[in-house]
């Protein structure tokens, strides 16, 4: 058997070329006009040289604020640098600086060996920091917890490579890929350009679920916020494996119910019994035929290990679009998921909004919605109206400013029950039997309803979908109004 050792970290020079971050700065002093060419997407951190940091901000600075930028311009900032007074001082070398210039031509090309050469840097970083934490076997995390981390180390670096120029869409393909959408739309019957919800209501204030879209199910407990979210996956499922459009297979994250539990839902949704009652086994001979008959073979594919990072759900769907297809990805819920921060230093604020960014750009990246639900805060439980706001989104601003969607679940029936009229002191028995009445007429009209509100939609209208909710059965169906 080969034995493999710790060699530690060999000591190696990072990558890096003086010349070329010398080329570029002297060719900005020279003509401030080379700086547009790599302004874009370079910053004082990807040069190696502190004092060529120092020295590329100064210059960034002065050029942004429409000043020249030369040796005389900066000659006093750096008049007393430390890095530079080997090199005759600071005015010195920014003088050399120039004075060694062949060409400002090359500037971009200057730029994009800099930044080239800093990924390099940033790769070697997380390989070395991978490989410590590989070693560490007393550390206490999986290998897989640790793998998908450092993927999500190295999807940050790529998020900050640079594209050689900017990247525009004209008018013209843009307008065509709008026109596109319009005419599956049309086509489709529904009038639905994204994936069906599977409620005709829904369906119609959203035009279906659009891919690239962060849609956010907010409500506080018992709400029915995860029984919408399933209820949306397995429709899309259903609907994909019967070759109907606006449909596709869903990754369900579930970082707080089983998928044992997710699959008793479903069978309640799918027969009628109640999850309580199959748990307790009261179930009758013909009543478990009836669940032994529904079909399962669905492309709903469950995750439920715990306490996920951000970047390990990025990898795994991935990976599921990759083995199965991905149609709609739904986290339940976003608050159980963990930042790729292993600092300890970000409070929670920060962490969310890494959270919500992350799942934006999964959506963006697969070009599937992400349906991402989310607890509220317990304000809502001191109103009088217990309808919730956008401003009871729990945690960071940056839940309602990420996303493209936010519907709340709101039943009003869950609050009546818990508010029937109790007879006052001294009440007579005509004002409580009012009282009670007025209750009990308000308690039929909101039976078995539930309100999915629309609170924010980037490309359509606001507004309510009334619903059928069956608490029993873990169902939200369509609500027959005329009846």
């Amino acid at each position: 058997m080969n034995h493999i050792g710790n060699p530690g970290h060999i000591e190696r020079t990072p990558p890096h070329n003086e010349e070329a971050e010398q080329a570029l700065l002297g060719a900005i002093l020279i003509n401030n006009k080379a700086y547009e060419k790599v302004g874009e997407f370079l910053r004082p951190e990807h040069f190696y040289d502190p004092a060529h940091q120092r020295i590329f901000a100064a210059i960034s600075e002065e050029v942004e604020a429409g000043r020249k930028a030369d040796p005389v311009t900066l000659r006093d900032r750096f008049a007393s640098d430390a890095d530079l007074a080997g090199d005759g001082g600071g005015a010195a070398y920014l003088a050399r600086l120039v004075a060694n210039v062949v060409t400002v031509v090359n500037s971009a090309d200057y730029g994009r060996i800099i930044h080239e050469l800093f990924l390099r840097r940033q790769q070697i970083e997380v390989a070395l920091s991978m490989l410590d934490d590989a070693y560490d076997v007393g550390s206490g995390r999986s290998p897989e917890e640790a793998i998908a981390e450092f993927a999500g180390d190295l999807d940050r670096i790529l998020d900050i490579a640079p594209a050689s120029q900017a990247i525009f869409t004209s008018m013209r393909d843009a307008a065509e890929e709008a026109l596109n959408r319009a005419d599956a739309a049309r086509r489709s019957g529904g009038g639905l350009s994204g994936i069906s919800t599977g409620l005709i209501d829904l369906d119609r204030l959203t035009g279906g679920l659009q891919p690239t879209d962060l849609i956010i199910i907010a409500g506080r407990p018992s709400m029915g916020k995860s029984t919408l979210a399933k209820n949306i996956a397995v429709s899309s499922a259903k609907r994909f494996k019967a070759g109907l459009a606006n449909s596709g297979p869903a990754g369900f994250f579930s970082l707080e119910m089983s998928a044992g539990q997710i699959a008793s839902n479903y069978l309640a949704e799918e027969t009628g019994i109640a999850t309580p009652r199959q748990r307790q086994g009261d179930v009758t001979d013909h009543e478990f035929v009836r669940l032994t008959g529904v079909d399962s073979d669905i492309p709903v594919y469950i995750d439920d290990t715990p306490a996920l990072t951000i970047a390990a759900v990025r990898t795994r769907c991935r990976r599921l679009k990759r083995t199965h297809g991905l149609g709609m990805v739904v986290v339940d819920y976003l608050q159980l998921l963990r930042g790729s921060s292993t600092k300890g230093n970000e409070n929670r604020v920060q962490e969310i909004s890494e959270i919500t960014r992350g799942l934006k750009a999964i959506a963006k990246e697969l070009e599937v919605p992400v349906l991402a639900l989310s607890q509220l805060s317990r304000q809502v439980e001191q109103r009088e109206d217990k309808r919730p706001m956008l401003a009871d989104l729990r945690d960071s601003g940056s839940i309602e400013q990420d996303a493209d969607v936010v519907i709340f679940c709101y039943r009003e029936q869950y609050y009546l029950e818990r508010a029937e009229p109790n007879r006052r002191p001294d009440e007579s028995d005509d004002k409580f039997n009012d009282r009670h009445q007025r209750w009990q007429q308000r308690m039929g009209e909101v039976y078995n309803v539930g309100e999915a509100i629309i609170a924010k939609q980037r490309m359509g209208a606001l507004g309510t979908a009334r619903l059928y909710f069956d608490g029993a059965a873990s169902k939200f169906g369509d609500l027959d109004t005329r009846h």
